[in-house]
């Protein structure tokens, strides 16, 4: 014990290295057109090529240098510019510069002590997305993904309705309805598991052509629930569907909400921001996307807010930075227009916070946010009452999680890198490039919309020549519901590309591309539909 048991020269030898296998491979060939989208290898192949057991003894630095290069070549680039997969893409170095600086600080914004620069950070950057959303206060804390996030206002939904709940759990509670629209989020029925409410209680309402929920729908399910002796609590309307782009509206659901005295939470978990910049003008964005985008994408714009009329009226807001902003995964803000305080929940009793005006560390018993009502538990080796400090900084117990990711971080240096203008101008950019995406859907032969897009969901098919003109043929759709999935197929064996598909409802597979990343070109846009048309020219 004389000596450390690290050896940091030889450890500092080892990061410059891999900062320039990072650079080069991790960075540089993953946002390179020229390079492979992805080098797809079949699972045991990939095992073998990996080594992946693990053994007794270590290995030299230069055999861990190449399975650092292994980690990259063999897996998908995200950030290319010609990845259309998932609703994010693409790479800005001064978000990843903000991952950097997260993984090697090491620590959890639980409390001030050991995060104080973390902890403030996150509280400049969540009272910023409560400004967007349209409220001067409220409450707010990262969590892990926009799944998470759905899960957290859904619990402490449950808890401002029945306090009880958080210790009798759901025994003494009536049967509790919850409602979504049939195109929202698959997280709200794992949360309904989860929470103990059961999916059998999550009632999907009806939607649209469009796939928008429809107010009046919601209004009979509700009813429903009531004649069944149930008792409805809460409501997630969507901004920005999955795979639609669809988005509810908010001020008929506000509405009926406050009419039942029903939770209103919003997943907007796809969220950015638009609006305001200068790039493509609004003018030419407004008439194509004519509801919203992707959640707050409108709310910095006075032309363009109207979109989301009604979203200040929702009691909760899921909100996904690491989406079209590109700030990395993961960045989800769980935000709650609550600015209430109280009694902490009597459980910390047993922790050391006595009632009365002095507990027995001879500190004031302070009152708690709604969040931290729900969720803490004051343990006494982390949220001692006798700080030296503003103990309100120490904001773990707001959240389920006790270690917790600071990621707020990277959206902060992101933010101060580009501004707000910055940020909209991207958002924009994903506009104009979905814009000249459609014209040429529409333009090319055997290519077809399912529907107009509202935002950057772009959904169509690729009608092969030996299907077109077959489209009364009883066997016609089958057909064509396997076209995606061999094209898919092609393209990620080949490494060219890669894009999403999907059945929805009574339509089979469809390609839905999403463009998030502003380095895609039109030259980009051109090879996609180039190379979707070569590789489903034969099907």
């Amino acid at each position: 014990l004389e000596c450390p048991g690290l050896d940091t020269a030889a450890g500092e030898e080892f990061l410059q290295e891999v900062f320039q296998i990072l650079l080069e491979e991790g960075v540089r060939k993953s946002t390179d057109v020229t390079q492979k989208v992805c080098d797809w290898k079949e699972p045991q192949e990939l095992r073998d090529l990996l080594d992946l057991e693990l053994r007794s003894d270590g290995e030299g630095q230069e055999r861990l240098l190449q399975r650092c290069r292994d980690v990259l070549r063999f897996s998908v680039r995200t950030g290319h510019p010609r990845f259309f997969n998932q609703l994010f893409s693409g790479l800005d170095h001064h978000a990843l510069a903000g991952r950097f600086l997260t993984e090697t600080l090491n620590t959890s914004p639980y409390t001030y002590e050991v995060a104080p620069v973390l902890v403030l950070m996150e509280e400049q950057v969540l009272a910023k997305l409560r400004e967007l959303v349209g409220w001067s206060s409220g409450d707010g804390i990262f969590a892990p993904g926009g799944s998470m996030s759905n899960m957290l206002a859904m619990n402490v939904a449950r808890f401002r309705r029945f306090p009880e709940s958080r210790s009798r759990g759901n025994w003494d509670l009536p049967r509790l309805g919850l409602f979504a629209s049939q195109e929202s989020h698959y997280s709200i029925l794992k949360g309904a598991a989860l929470l103990g409410i059961g999916t059998d209680n999550v009632h999907l309402v009806q939607t649209d052509e469009r796939g928008k929920m429809i107010p009046e729908e919601l209004e009979k399910e509700i009813q429903k629930v009531k004649a069944e002796g149930s008792e409805p609590l809460f409501v997630c309307a969507t901004s920005g569907t999955t795979v639609l782009g669809a988005f509810d509206p908010l001020d008929a659901i506000a509405d009926i909400c406050a009419r039942h005295g029903l939770w209103l939470h919003v997943d907007v978990s796809s969220g950015c921001l638009a609006g305001g910049g200068s790039g493509v003008p609004l003018w030419v964005l407004i008439p194509l996307f004519l509801q919203a985008a992707w959640g707050g994408s409108a709310l910095l714009s006075p032309q363009l807010r109207h979109l989301l009329a009604g979203i200040h009226r929702s009691d909760s807001v899921t909100w996904n930075p690491h989406k079209l902003l590109m700030v990395g995964l993961q960045c989800s803000a769980f935000l709650l227009r609550d600015s209430s305080v109280g009694a902490p929940h009597p459980e910390f009793m047993l922790l050391g916070c006595l009632l009365g005006p002095i507990n027995n560390f001879g500190t004031p018993c302070p009152s708690q946010g709604l969040l931290q009502r729900c969720h803490g538990v004051g343990a006494s080796y982390l949220f001692q009452r006798d700080k030296f400090y503003d103990m309100s900084l120490d904001t773990g117990d707001k959240s389920p999680q006790c270690g917790r990711r600071a990621d707020g971080l990277k959206l902060w240096i992101l933010w101060k890198a580009v501004g707000t203008r910055g940020l909209a101008q991207r958002v924009e950019r994903a506009f104009g490039a979905t814009r000249y995406l459609l014209e040429q859907v529409k333009r090319r032969e055997g290519f077809q919309l399912v529907m107009e897009p509202e935002f950057i969901n772009l959904c169509f098919w690729f009608i092969p020549p030996s299907l077109r003109g077959q489209e009364n043929s009883p066997e016609f759709w089958d057909k064509l519901g396997g076209v995606a999935p061999a094209i898919k197929e092609k393209m990620i064996r080949r490494g060219s590309m890669m894009v999403g598909y999907q059945p929805q409802g009574s339509h089979v597979n469809f390609f839905r591309q999403i463009i998030t990343n502003p380095a895609v070109t039109r030259q980009d846009l051109d090879f996609f539909l180039d190379e979707i048309q070569e590789l489903g020219w034969d099907l």
